[in-house]
């Protein structure tokens, strides 16, 4: 937390490290196998390299991995992985941070093809890549400047049952390069996810060494198969006492959480597995070996924090009190938090234990630093005022940590309260629509029909008697209102709300309407504080014809003689075009079959041939109606 704890703590770390460590540099890493397209993979290997003491040498700009067959152990192949990242470890807390304490991410990696044919036998596969060696100044192995690592990792086949069967390696949680204090509890997320949702389950592990020994420390082995030799422990370690403590190291087998409170001081290298397994069945893992330092750091006294409902001076009490927040009562807390360590910086948070919404707020900074001993921060956090807890009770952690190091401790304080919000009664939605079928839903709209050149108008009016912020909506579905015609207006206000629409229908309209209507969907909707109520009403719109005539029986006799009476035959009384079923034309034919005349009009006038007698005319829609009929020429 202040400068001269960090200079203790580098000079702790360079005591640890002896000079003769320059020629060891892994700290630990992991192997990963990440599906693309088809039978093409990723595949990586993650080296955690000791940045201070490693030997330059050691830094490999490729490493070769082996597949192999799980059944014979018979080497598949051979992949060289190029390095294509070299960067730091990041800390928790950067400001923890010492010198002597550096690791570096380097990332190996190199796409691969998978092919159904190679990689089909249903007991799977393993790749590995050995290298040597770890550091010589760990703690808890036998011989560490000679041990070496064997990553490692497993994949089911490629093919089950004649099809393609896809599974990528889970994404194990980033290594922090933070450092453990001796007696304090220190806690490290391992947990990964998996692309392709299967379940993981964690557990420790003692971390291989293989072939790889010192006598090619600067030269990366070609891999062989399996069986791999593990590390061998210091006396009294083992795979579930890799580093002591109470408790030792252990790892949740459901979350991947690491927690220790170690005992010695020391460096201590660990190995973890991520097994996943799909309907229950194993299909693949991958390990990590990773390093924790052990030290001996400056106490670090955990903070404190009081709480008690605003305008109260009385202290909650967690495990006793329930709070109660009323609509018409306080809904604010007021928290004092402190830290006995001078110059500690102090953060409070807020985690919902058993619900997930509405999210409290912070109304005030939730961050100082405490100058002294005696210095106590205050903050207020503040629940909605629609916050509504439906009878159950609510538990809400407030957590204030400081920056100690290596990491933040901790105070938390688990509220449990009740809320209830404001009455409020649902908005009242009438309407000039027709009424729809019982019973009124979405799936059963009102049915308007318009016709075709009319203008079609309806009124709209909502009502709260809460008087809220009231809103009215008209909504397209899968069409806008303006391209097809529809004109919506709305006057909205508090506890009331008025809207007209109209539609005088187009061809446009008919067009996007197909034969299942327009749909629009007309909503009243509160913009109050609390849990809106909208009210809607959807209505089909259907686009009709104008009524034809009622008779259409064309003149069967004309006698043009240029008296101004019966001089043309032609149909004043066809029916009405509808967009694009319309008049196409007449054709007029004589008895013996002839055409004598034709025209696209609707308004056609035919004389007569000159010649007297009886004819025939055929009228066709483009719709496919045909209507036929006589008629006779006298002269």
């Amino acid at each position: 937390m202040i400068v001269s704890c960090l200079t203790r703590l580098m000079l702790l770390l360079a005591l640890l490290l002896p000079l003769g460590a320059s020629a060891t540099h892994i700290v630990g890493g992991e192997l990963d196998l990440q599906h693309s397209t088809g039978s093409n993979y990723t595949l990586t290997l993650n080296l955690y390299f000791d940045a201070i003491n490693g030997s330059a040498g050691a830094l490999d700009q490729s490493l070769i991995a082996g597949i192999f067959d799980k059944t014979t152990n018979q080497r598949l192949t051979l992949v060289t992985l190029p390095l294509t990242s070299n960067t730091f470890v990041q800390y928790t807390n950067p400001a923890c941070a010492v010198g002597s304490l550096s690791t570096r991410k380097l990332v190996y990696a190199k796409d691969i093809v998978l092919d159904a044919t190679t990689y089909a036998n249903p007991a799977g596969y393993y790749v590995a890549v050995e290298r040597c060696c770890r550091n010589l100044s760990i703690s808890n192995i036998v011989n560490p400047g000679s041990a070496a690592q064997t990553f490692y990792l497993e994949f089911p086949a490629v093919v089950r049952s004649g099809a393609a069967f896809i599974d990528s390696t889970p994404r194990i949680f980033p290594p922090l390069g933070d450092y453990a204090c001796r007696g304090e509890l220190f806690y490290y997320d391992f947990g990964g996810v998996d692309p392709d949702g299967d379940s993981l389950v964690y557990d420790m592990v003692t971390p291989l060494n293989g072939h790889s020994t010192a006598a090619a420390n600067n030269t990366a082995p070609l891999p062989t198969g399996a069986p791999y030799s593990p590390i061998t422990w210091n006396a009294g370690l083992s795979t579930r006492n890799q580093i002591p403590g109470s408790p030792a190291l252990g790892i949740d087998a459901h979350t991947g959480r690491l927690t220790v409170r170690a005992s010695n001081l020391g460096l201590f290298v660990f190995g973890a597995r991520c097994s996943e397994y799909r309907r229950g069945v194993k299909i693949g893992e991958t390990r990590r070996d990773f390093q924790l330092y052990v030290l001996n750091c400056p106490t670090n006294t955990a903070p404190a924090l009081q709480m008690h409902l605003a305008g109260s001076i009385i202290n909650y009490r967690p495990g006793r009190d329930t709070l109660r927040l009323l609509p018409s009562g306080p809904r604010c807390l007021t928290i004092r938090y402190t830290d006995p360590d001078a110059n500690s910086v102090l953060t409070m948070t807020s985690r919902p234990v058993n619900f997930t919404v509405p999210a409290v707020t912070f109304t005030t900074t939730a961050t100082g630093t405490v100058r002294a001993a005696t210095d106590t921060l205050t903050t207020t956090l503040c629940f909605p005022e629609c916050t509504d807890t439906k009878g159950k009770v609510y538990l809400l952690d407030l957590i204030v940590a400081d920056n100690g190091c290596s990491l933040p401790k901790h105070d938390t304080l688990r509220v449990a309260f009740t809320a209830t919000q404001p009455p409020n009664a649902a908005p009242v939605l009438t309407t000039s629509f027709p009424p729809a079928p019982l019973p009124i839903s979405d799936d059963v709209p009102a049915v308007v029909r318009v016709t075709m050149g009319q203008r079609y108008t309806a009124t709209l009016a909502g009502t709260d008697a809460d008087r809220n912020a009231l809103a009215l909506t008209a909504t397209g579905a899968g069409f806008d209102l303006a391209a097809v015609g529809m004109q919506f207006t709305a006057q909205n206000g508090t506890g009331q709300a008025n809207a007209t629409f109209s539609w005088e229908p187009s061809c446009t309209a008919v067009a996007i309407a197909g034969e299942g209507g327009l749909l629009v969907h007309f909503q009243l909707a509160e913009t109050g504080p609390c849990t809106p109520l909208p009210q809607t009403r959807t209505v089909r719109f259907e686009v009709v014809p104008a009524a034809d005539p009622a008779v259409f029986k064309p003149a069967n006799v004309i006698t043009p003689n240029n008296d101004g009476l019966n001089d043309f035959f032609y149909m004043p009384d066809l029916p009405l075009d509808f967009c694009d079923q319309k008049f196409a034309n007449i054709r007029i034919f004589s008895r013996w079959g002839q055409q004598v005349y034709s025209s696209s009009e609707r308004g056609f006038q035919w004389g007569g041939m000159g010649t007297g007698g009886l004819y025939y005319y055929l009228v066709t829609y483009t719709d496919g109606r045909k209507f036929k009929g006589w008629v006779e020429v006298i002269l």
